[in-house]
């Protein structure tokens, strides 16, 4: 489907990519996205608008590359960035600070709307070299939680000058990522396997249930929860390996798949057809997990990827979405695997989805789209 993908090629490692999320009752497909880079003297954040809707090929191929709408400098590496509304981003930086950008949409500009300076620091907030990277953060408006090198959590609300809540020694290593279990509850990734479920209703500054990848102690360093099954975790690290999590049960992962050959670095649960996950590594891979119950009668033109071959099944059952991705070995039988990229060479950082769109970035400093990500 290679075709279906437009690219633009900017002079910046891309380290994020996001969707502009749409408003509740729109039928459009999403429109605009915002892109953060790293390790480049003068790191942007960029608001892009898709391109030429009306601009359609002989084969009714979309065309038309990202139109560039508005930028603005970013101090450090971008590490993570998230869609607060519809108008603000917020940015975790490699310095520690946290900032929120406006996108004034009827001139096209951007701008620091507010930051949290030194929002995760070693030493002490006084020290000036002592910034640690904000390494993760998650909206859930007008809440921002934000997780750091330094193993600290913060809760912060859009609009409030001081952190609501500070949890300071959440963790002795890093933490990688962290996302919403429900309204009260986060979970967080660290850099020794252990995935941390914290109360924020509670004051105790423990975290109320922890989970471990067993041996190996494997960096984590990304998680996104299934969007109707508040349980269902999934979680990508260093070593490349898919997980996923049961969080009612057990402390270990309900099935490990093999997937990248190197660190993956985000994973995404389709946000409306969730039996459909993507996975991105630093192996120059992008892959779609499926797990929708009729692959039977799909065909079976897939590219041969990464390490696992139990690809189609050739039996339909009619198992529910949950059970496909909580069953021992989700691959058998019941999941198809296409590596969307196939030739990629340098780093697929980031990934996102909205509806049948996928915006995703790369170290060879191009950002691409595919609008028709699941026709």
């Amino acid at each position: 489907a290679m075709e279906d993908v437009c690219a633009k090629f900017v002079s910046q490692k891309i380290s994020k990519a996001r969707w502009r999320p749409l408003p509740v009752a729109a039928l459009q497909p999403p429109d605009v996205f915002a892109t953060g880079s790293w390790d480049n003297e003068d790191n942007r954040i960029s608001i892009w608008s898709v391109g030429d809707l009306g601009s359609v090929g002989l084969n009714g191929e979309y065309q038309g590359e990202p139109q560039l709408l508005c930028d603005i400098r970013h101090n450090g590496d971008v590490m993570d960035m998230q869609f607060l509304d519809q108008e603000r981003i917020v940015v975790a930086s490699s310095t520690g600070a946290v900032t929120v950008f406006r996108h004034h949409q009827n001139n096209q500009t951007l701008s620091a709307n507010q930051r949290w300076e030194k929002a995760h620091y070693h030493v002490d907030q006084d020290t000036s070299c002592g910034g640690a990277a904000c390494t993760g953060v998650i909206c859930n408006n007008p809440e921002i939680v934000t997780v750091g090198e330094d193993g600290r959590i913060n809760l912060f609300r859009a609009d409030q000058k001081d952190a609501v809540r500070t949890i300071d020694n959440a963790d002795s290593s890093t933490l990688h990522a962290v996302t919403f279990l429900r309204t009260t509850e986060i979970l967080t990734v660290n850099s020794i396997g252990q995935l941390k479920i914290w109360d924020l209703r509670q004051q105790r500054n423990e975290p109320s249930q922890i989970f471990s990848l067993t041996g190996d102690r494997v960096p984590l360093h990304c998680v996104d929860r299934h969007p109707n099954q508040q349980h269902i975790v999934a979680t990508g690290g260093q070593d490349g390996m898919l997980s996923i999590w049961d969080i009612r049960q057990g402390t270990m992962p309900v099935s490990l798949l093999n997937a990248h050959e190197a660190e993956m670095w985000e994973v995404h649960f389709h946000p409306s057809s969730p039996d459909h996950l993507f996975t991105c590594s630093e192996d120059g891979s992008l892959w779609h997990w499926d797990t929708s119950t009729d692959i039977s009668e799909k065909p079976s033109f897939l590219h041969q990827g990464g390490r696992s071959t139990t690809y189609l099944s050739h039996n339909t059952i009619n198992q529910s979405v949950v059970s496909a991705w909580l069953s021992n070995d989700p691959t058998k039988d019941r999941m198809e695997i296409t590596n969307l990229i196939p030739n990629q060479t340098l780093s697929v950082n980031t990934l996102d989805i909205l509806g049948p769109c996928l915006v995703y970035g790369t170290d060879a400093e191009a950002i691409y789209v595919n609008r028709q990500l699941l026709a």
